[in-house]
């Protein structure tokens, strides 16, 4: 039974709606960078949109297991690289990176396969003078008697042996990792020796069922990873460092192997793996100690902690290659032997690049190789036309609902329009500190979700006030209706919720691309309308009937049903026999 309507106490329910939005509105504004604006996704920001094409080493299809777990990887590196708003989607054999806004120009870093290995030095020649087609940044000069190896720090101590990867310094490409050929420009730095970002093609011809692709990968893994040391010369008096390598991320680790230093201006004869990049425990960016930059820290696992001091322990005055995805990106000189396994790889790095590095190297190598076949970007322009129509519309269907409240529900039609404003309120707050906490970014689709929603919305206040006119009808009051209203209304509100929200859930679990900023915009403000209608219009109604102002019949909107429920109650009780005198005379 439903308490009277002398015992609810709407004026609470207001208090703890008018503190929620409260509460919200204060972590808009004093957390965080207290910018009240939510973010916008790509296609009303513009951004970039990098499309990764899969390559297998035999030119096979790749298959599906590997391309869901490079998407998870990928996905990790985007989470590790604090880059907001992107996404990845699988296609076809393709994955789709989309990254809105300034930070946009690091989804063309992410498809790096990126796996560290350690090799020995076995030869190593300054490369052949080549024009560089890539950006050069600069590097330490490497001690002498090593052919000026890119990346070399210098001596290595015996508990951190220090080489230097190829790092950009500030405002050039963060190291180690490709960017589109559209991206490349030549060299602009002083003729210092400089470690590089290694392009990959801007249009990959090497695709995963390419046979050519597969035919080139198989004679440079004869010539490059033959165990005959004849070949291995040959092959590395003909390896051309300024062309794109067609092993990259597909060499076999338990060969020997001829490449290059990242940044083209060395050449190197390499033995097999003696320590494979999945024993590197995690990787982080640490300020440079006695200095400015930053460098970045390797840890080994135990296994890989014992193999790394055993090397360096019986190769004293050697060099070890760190190589990342086929080329050598730092080979220090071991002067002595190393314990504990504690790596670092320094160099002109920056806060970002060496964060980038790290979170690259940690995350893991991708189970494919990709070239990047595709890098565009996005204007703002016909995303922001879209949205200017789509809120024209809205605002018009806004209205038009306005107007039909107003004639068919009279005070109750502007219930529903206050209503829907405090919902607006809500919805706005809660977009921003989403997209502030977990990166959600609004974009065409979320706001066709939320046009939906306000359907939603509005039926769940027509659902009540239906169920009002009814009690009314009945020959009811007014303020008596209310909560009978209610305590019935309430029950159909929640089920249609319940199955709109599964609606949304369901359609953003299976759901791919813009279709899942949909599903969730509608899914987050079929909650929201919950909260609106329990807490401000079923209070703000109860209001509403006890006002003399708002209940009388020709403000209420339910005077019809008012002379309705009175001829109701008069024929039921002619029909019972008690028949007034007046009505006697009447009839």
């Amino acid at each position: 039974m439903a308490p009277p309507a002398g015992q609810i106490r709407p004026g609470r329910y207001l208090a703890a709606f008018a503190l929620i939005v409260a509460v919200l509105y204060a972590l808009v504004f004093f957390t965080g960078d207290g910018k009240a604006t939510p973010k916008l996704g790509i296609d009303l920001q513009g951004g970039t949109r990098v499309t990764l094409t899969a390559r297998s080493p035999d030119g096979t299809p790749p298959t599906r297991e590997a391309l869901n777990q490079a998407k998870a990887i990928i996905d990790q590196r985007v989470n590790g690289l604090g880059v907001s708003g992107a996404e990845v989607v699988l296609d076809g054999n393709n994955l789709v990176i989309t990254v809105p806004g300034e930070e946009s120009d690091q989804a063309k870093n992410l498809g790096r396969t990126a796996e560290v290995n350690f090799r020995k030095v076995v030869t190593a020649l300054p490369a052949q003078p080549q024009p560089a087609p890539s950006t050069q940044s600069s590097a330490p000069a490497a001690p002498p008697g090593q052919g000026g190896q890119p990346g070399q720090a210098g001596n290595t101590t015996a508990a951190t042996p220090t080489g230097t990867s190829g790092a950009p310094s500030a405002g050039a490409k963060p190291q180690g990792r490709p960017v589109p050929a559209a991206e490349q420009q030549p060299p602009t730095t002083t003729p210092s020796p400089t470690p590089s970002t290694t392009p990959a093609p801007a249009q990959d011809p090497n695709a995963a069922v390419d046979p050519k692709a597969a035919e080139e990968i198989r004679k440079a893994k004869e010539l490059r990873q033959s165990t005959d040391p004849a070949v291995q010369q040959q092959a590395l008096l003909q390896l051309d460092c300024s062309q794109t390598d067609p092993l990259r991320g597909n060499d076999d680790p338990n060969l020997p192997l001829v490449t290059c230093s990242e940044d083209r201006t060395e050449k190197f004869v390499l033995d097999k793996v003696f320590l494979p990049g999945k024993e590197v425990a995690t990787a982080n960016a640490v300020p440079t100690p006695n200095g400015p930059g930053f460098i970045v820290e390797l840890d080994f696992k135990s296994g890989g902690a014992k193999t790394w001091g055993d090397f360096t322990s019986a190769n004293v005055g050697q060099r070890a290659a760190f190589v990342l995805d086929t080329q050598v990106v730092s080979a220090p000189r071991i002067n002595e032997a190393i314990l504990g396994g504690k790596t670092q790889i320094s160099g002109q790095f920056n806060q970002q690049s060496a964060t980038e590095l790290a979170n690259v190297l940690k995350y893991g190598a991708l189970p494919l190789s990709f070239g990047s076949s595709e890098a565009e970007t996005v204007s703002a322009t016909l995303g922001l036309a879209s949205l200017k129509a789509g809120l024209l519309a809205g605002a018009i269907g806004l209205a038009l609902v306005f107007v039909y409240c107003l004639f068919y529900y009279r005070a109750l039609g502007v219930l529903t329009i206050l209503s829907l404003a405090l919902s607006g309120v809500l919805v706005y707050a809660v977009l921003v500190l989403i997209g502030r906490w977990i990166g959600y970014t609004l974009d065409l689709a979320g706001v066709a979700g939320f046009i939906v929603s306000i359907g939603i919305t509005a039926d769940s206040f027509i659902v009540f006030f239906e169920r009002l006119k009814d009690e009314v009808r009945e020959g009811r009051s007014f303020r008596s209706a209310v909560p009978r209203a209610w305590t019935r209304a309430r029950r159909t509100i929640l089920s249609a919720d319940a199955v709109s929200f599964l609606a949304a859930a369901v359609l953003y679990v299976l759901a791919v691309g813009q279709v899942k900023g949909f599903a969730f915009t509608m899914g987050m403000s079929t909650v929201l309308d919950l909260v609106v209608v329990f807490l401000a219009t079923h209070p703000l109604v109860v209001y509403a009937s006890r006002s003399k102002f708002l209940s009388r019949p020709s403000l209420s909107g339910l005077g019809g049903m008012q002379r309705i429920g009175a001829s109701n109650r008069a024929a039921a009780a002619a029909a019972a026999g008690k028949v007034t005198s007046t009505s006697v005379k009447e009839a």
